[in-house]
């Protein structure tokens, strides 16, 4: 298919190149054509959009189409649900339209100051409004003896509405925007896949023991009490928490040491020959005084009914943070990934301690579930890498009330990291790579979870996978979409299953080979 209409798309530097300024001079298109400026958020295109865009084109010669910013849609959460390059070839495709330009303010005010076209175009419902924008617009548009016109209403559709109603599955094309916008091929993330062998990572963390005990319902009619009633048919252990990033690392190709503290008993035996089994060094403290932490969850008919924890989350003793310490100082490690699941091993003590003991040149990653207990993201300051989820996020900064990408951004100032990519569920991932509502300075990659069994444990995927990223290609964007496809991976298997990168290559192959 040919990609013609790319060559629509343009800055507003160039647009006013080839339009040429007021007044005219010699030459220019302007000069002999009348130009008309459409502006919105286009985030799914309707007929309500299409006859907004002809009624425009029938009033003007030439039809520039300006975008409402990613950085400045901020009505609904998880908007826009279409990212700005991706709209933007939406619109480039129409015929009617002739050039599309993306606004890098909150208001499309400069751009009709600075573009100055002879018509600004409005939708019908505005033509009565008192609102303080449309004054402004008006403002703007008269300030060069331009002239806004509405176009006619006898159509009213809703994106938002649309969208709320039966969202559209954009995965695929939304990640082929982002590829295609960062240059980034099919090729160069199975490449960087390979090049995740022998990158030493030093993973600290609380181990669990993820317990599945699988049941059958019993039915016997009437009962004195309301209790569900059933009979436990067989179990399975997985090795979970940090231990599982340990997994996920070793079996992405990296070459691991895992530090974490284990009670005593046959848990603690478990955790050490799994973890032998896959040539992971292990660096265990035994604390008697404790239990190997372990979560049990009974499963029957596939629901899960109830989760029954085993742990003891008081502070790990002195002599234990110091064997830490000593291996947190070792130099040739590439990495070092703190998984605080606030079972003991981190704590307001110990966290500024771990943080001072790692080397300045180590990379420096943490994942801090504790929006369920007391700890906070935030307690790590200037890692390179964090991967709160949402709920993580309000808990940090005590905000219930904010849209998702303002909150990721005022928690990247706050936690002062390089990278951050928040965890979204089913809505995917969100990375900030820069302080900034600049284009690039943040991105979305949807989920590629094609069938939901056991989202437990996707984040660890993430963090694994993201992290190795991060080391071999310094790229935010090849690792957010290598961590998405790993968590994604990780969601169709029940368990704790390390994700493989075959596995990977095989969710990579079937979403390029859609596009």
């Amino acid at each position: 298919m040919s990609n013609d209409y790319k060559r629509k798309i343009k800055t507003k530097e160039e647009l006013l190149d080839i339009i040429g300024e007021r007044p005219f001079p010699s030459g220019r298109i302007g000069q002999q054509m009348k130009t008309i400026m459409c502006h919105g958020t286009f985030d799914l295109v309707h007929p309500g959009h299409i006859r907004h865009l002809m009624y425009a084109k029938s009033k003007a010669d030439i039809l520039i189409v300006s975008l409402t910013g990613d950085a400045f849609i901020d009505k609904a959460n998880y908007r826009p649900f279409v990212p700005s390059e991706l709209r933007a070839m939406n619109l480039a495709a129409l015929e009617v339209v002739d050039y599309v330009i993306t606004d890098d303010s909150p208001t499309p005010i400069e751009n009709i100051k600075f573009l100055k076209p002879d018509y600004f175009a409005k939708g019908f419902e505005y033509l009565n409004s008192n609102n303080i924008k449309i004054q402004e617009e008006r403002e703007a548009v008269q300030s060069y003896n331009g002239e806004i016109i509405f176009t006619p209403g006898d159509l009213t559709y809703s994106s938002s509405e649309i969208i709320e109603q039966s969202p559209p599955n954009l995965s695929h094309e939304k990640l082929g925007t982002l590829m295609d916008a960062h240059h980034i091929t099919w090729n160069e993330l199975e490449d960087a896949l390979d090049s995740f062998h022998n990158i030493k990572v030093h993973v600290l963390g609380d181990t669990i023991i993820d317990t599945y005990i699988y049941c059958n319902t019993i039915s016997s009619g009437m009962s004195k009490t309301p209790t569900i009633s059933v009979s436990q048919q067989y179990k399975r252990d997985f090795i979970g928490g940090a231990a599982i990033v340990a997994k996920h690392i070793k079996h992405a190709g990296g070459d691991v040491t895992f530090s974490t503290v284990l009670g005593i008993g046959k848990l603690s035996q478990l955790v050490r020959e799994n973890l032998l089994q896959d040539d992971i060094t292990l660096l265990a403290n035994v604390d008697s005084s404790r239990p190997t932490t372990q979560k049990s969850v009974y499963i029957a008919d596939k629901h899960r009914l109830l989760k029954v924890d085993k742990l003891d989350n008081h502070p790990i003793s002195k002599n234990i943070i110091q064997s830490l310490k000593q291996i947190l100082e070792y130099k040739d490690f590439n990495a070092c990934v703190f998984s605080d699941f606030r079972h003991g091993i981190f704590n307001q003590e110990t966290i500024p301690e771990f943080i001072n003991s790692i080397s300045k040149d180590t990379f420096k990653v943490v994942d801090s579930q504790v929006a369920s207990r007391w700890g906070n993201i935030l307690d790590f300051k200037m890692f390179d890498l964090i991967t709160p989820n949402e709920r993580e996020a309000r808990f940090a900064l005590a905000d219930q009330d904010s849209v998702i990408r303002p909150l990721a951004l005022e928690l990247y100032k706050q936690a002062q990291c390089k990278t951050l990519i928040m965890k979204l569920g089913d809505k995917g991932i969100l990375t900030y790579c820069a302080p900034s509502n600049s284009s690039g300075s943040f991105f979305s990659v949807d989920s590629f979870c094609e069938n939901l069994v056991d989202p437990i444990g996707a984040g660890d995927a993430l963090l694994a996978y993201s992290t190795l990223s991060m080391v071999a290609t310094q790229s935010p964007v090849i690792a957010s979409i290598l961590g998405s496809f790993a968590a994604g991976v990780a969601c169709e298997i029940e368990g704790n299953n390390p994700v493989t990168p075959e596995a990977v290559i095989n969710k990579l192959e079937r979403v390029e080979k859609s596009l």
